[in-house]
């Protein structure tokens, strides 16, 4: 008895970090009706910001506390003031969820060129020696962890309740057009919610850091565990994120104590998949009752820019000559290895770009598509000796499973919820690849894989792999070509522009929407499989979550809705730290400064950018012909 209150105090402790971090995102959810992904990132600059005015500037605890809070704090104002805000006018929510995501990536690229890769260990406030009570020993940091929490819910309660400020808070959160029309400023109170929540990130950050280590992915690992913390207790009411905290912190504590810490995460997100599933608004918390104005509609999706048929094949052929005599100008080693990886991410992006920029929905998981078929592939592989296109096959048909099974049970989810279901999906596949070490080979990976090869000739070097690659790209842009000029493709791009229109014109939204999330999974197992082949390796590091916020960045980047954009985005995130190797630490930085750009100002990506350019000249071009044509006609005797 004395051992299980030992594990749920601990797990206490662990849920008031969580508590925190769930409030934050709840502050923001109410205002904005926006999931802020990026709220893990002011818990990490607020931690190490304390760290090192401790350490290197030898100020006091409670200096450094109350500057480090300062410092976080104007970041997200900064944040806010020049991304969040502007974003909320002109991006739908699951947008913003990934404009969220890319100013984490962006706060994390800025620590680890601040204070590198290396992980720092911050004293504790009282003391290292626990105090017991009755025999249950109680580390003093949760004296300060479970104090700090108390004192931000007392004082959320009282600024939200008993306060003109709280008023117009929750006039926003309601209805922010007729808050406007009442004289309150809702982007200010935008802005002041960011800010709030980069308040209560720096705290929960500051005292929690003497309880785990410190790196510049840690932030990360507060967004996640927040988040799923929120999810569960309910994102529109504070006391349900506190509850959700407290839930998933025992919750979490007790699996690692009785069956494995490799599998508390996964049973977390069991949890928060099964919350999303069957009461999306939380196990405590009630459906947000903000009233949407039909205005709002108008910004959810943007315009495409669309090449006419015959440049299409133009632009086609060239592209295809230049990638057949690519490596004959491509430098061999690592630039040549960089591009053949980017084009093994295209075939990803292809499927991804189907669900999402044709079909308008946001799937934030397709790399656990990959890691299945990948792992699949290696184990097969290296367990069985499986010829590796048996291997693909079944890597390509046990994605296809978790596919269909995944598109049944989140078919009633939309938006949002359907974009947080996808990366808990992503997140429990990451966690699965932990745990399976039989399987995985565990956090040290699946090694010795062999390559690819068909009969007696292997495709071992760079080259070989790039025109295998080359050759898979070509035949699955001819075949999603023909589909998205089919019926079908006229059907998902109904479906994105409205998806209640197009099931009362008669087609089938769930079909067509499973499908597409089929043809997504095969299509990034196929580029899992290539990629184990490849680096004849595979770890959970290399397909994780982090990967699958690369993939929508390239994708955003390259251009959704294009097919062909996604090469962009992989080319230019997978080379620039290649060819630039002095300024690889500053690639986590770029990605998320790129996203964060794309969304806000280039909305149609690097091809659509690209596109609209060509279709201007061939406008051009064509009403010269135009006027040359009536002024031969003007002038005929």
């Amino acid at each position: 008895m004395a051992e299980l209150i030992q594990i749920i105090i601990g797990g206490l402790q662990i849920g008031c970090i969580y508590a925190l971090v769930a409030l934050g995102f709840s502050l923001v959810y109410r205002v904005t009706n926006v999931i802020n992904l990026g709220q893990g990132a002011f818990c990490l600059v607020g931690a190490l910001g304390a760290y090192t005015l401790q350490t290197t500037f030898g100020l006091g605890m409670l200096s450094s506390a109350v500057l480090a809070v300062l410092l976080t704090v104007s970041i997200g104002v900064l944040a806010g003031y020049l991304a969040f805000v502007p974003g909320l006018s002109r991006l739908s929510n699951a947008n913003m969820l990934m404009l969220s995501a890319g100013l984490l990536t962006l706060i994390e690229g800025l620590t680890l060129v601040i204070w590198g890769s290396q992980p720092y260990a911050m004293t504790s406030f009282s003391g290292q020696e626990p105090v017991s009570l009755m025999g249950i020993l109680i580390p003093t940091q949760e004296f300060w962890i479970v104090g700090a929490t108390g004192v931000i819910i007392v004082t959320l309660w009282y600024l939200i309740q008993r306060t003109s400020f709280g008023q117009a808070l929750r006039a926003c959160a309601e209805n922010p057009v007729a808050a406007t029309l009442m004289g309150v400023s809702v982007k200010r109170m935008q802005l002041i919610s960011f800010a709030g929540a980069a308040f209560i990130g720096a705290i929960a950050g500051i005292v929690s850091a003497p309880a785990m280590s410190l790196q510049f992915d840690t932030g990360r690992l507060f967004t996640i565990q927040g988040f799923i913390a929120v999810a569960i207790g309910g994102l529109a009411s504070f006391p349900a994120a506190v509850a959700g905290g407290l839930l998933l912190g025992i919750v979490s504590q007790v699996a690692t104590a009785y069956i494995s810490s490799l599998f508390s995460n996964a049973i977390s997100l069991a949890l928060l998949l099964a919350v999303l599933l069957f009461r999306p608004s939380g196990l405590i918390g009630t459906r947000s009752v903000r009233r949407q104005d039909v205005r709002e509609e108008a910004r959810l999706w943007k315009h495409v820019t669309r090449l006419a048929p015959r440049t299409q094949w133009i632009a086609g052929a060239i592209g295809l000559l230049l990638a057949l005599v690519g490596p004959v100008f491509i430098p061999q080693g690592s630039v040549l290895s960089g591009v053949v990886i980017a084009m093994i991410f295209f075939v990803a992006l292809m499927g991804l770009d189907l669900v999402m920029g044709y079909a308008g929905q946001v799937s934030l998981g397709q790399a656990g598509f990959m890691a299945i078929g990948g792992y699949t592939t290696g184990y097969l592989m290296t367990q069985y000796e499986m010829p590796p296109i048996c291997a693909m096959l079944c890597g390509v048909a046990l994605s296809l499973v978790a596919a269909v099974l995944l598109s049944m049970i989140t078919m009633r989810l939309r938006g949002l919820y359907l974009a947080l279901a996808t990366l808990a999906f992503g997140l429990l596949i990451d966690s699965c690849a932990v745990g399976l070490v039989d399987i995985t080979g565990g956090p040290s990976g699946l090694v010795g894989i062999p390559g690819f090869s068909i009969g007696s000739y292997g495709f071992d070097s760079p080259i070989s792999m790039y025109y295998l690659v080359l050759a898979v790209i070509v035949v699955v842009i001819v075949m999603l070509g023909g589909l998205i000029r089919s019926s079908f493709g006229r059907s998902l791009q109904a479906i994105r522009t409205d998806q209640m229109a197009a099931a009362a014109l008669g087609i089938k939204v769930v079909r067509c929407k499973l499908i597409a999330f089929a043809i997504a999974a095969v299509l990034a197992s196929l580029a899992g499989s290539l990629y184990a082949f490849f680096f004849h390796f595979l770890s959970p590091d290399m397909l994780g979550t982090q990967r699958s916020l690369e993939l929508v960045s390239m994708l955003v980047i390259g251009g959704e809705g294009t097919l062909v954009g996604g090469l962009f985005g992989a080319t230019l995130l997978t080379l620039l730290p290649t060819i630039f190797q002095p300024l690889a630490q500053w690639k986590t930085f770029a990605s998320g400064s790129l996203l964060v750009i794309s969304f806000l100002y280039m909305p149609e990506g690097i091809w659509g950018a690209l596109a609209r350019a060509m279709a201007t000249i061939e406008s051009k071009n064509m009403g010269l012909k135009k006027s040359n044509t009536s002024t031969a006609a003007e002038v005929k005797p």
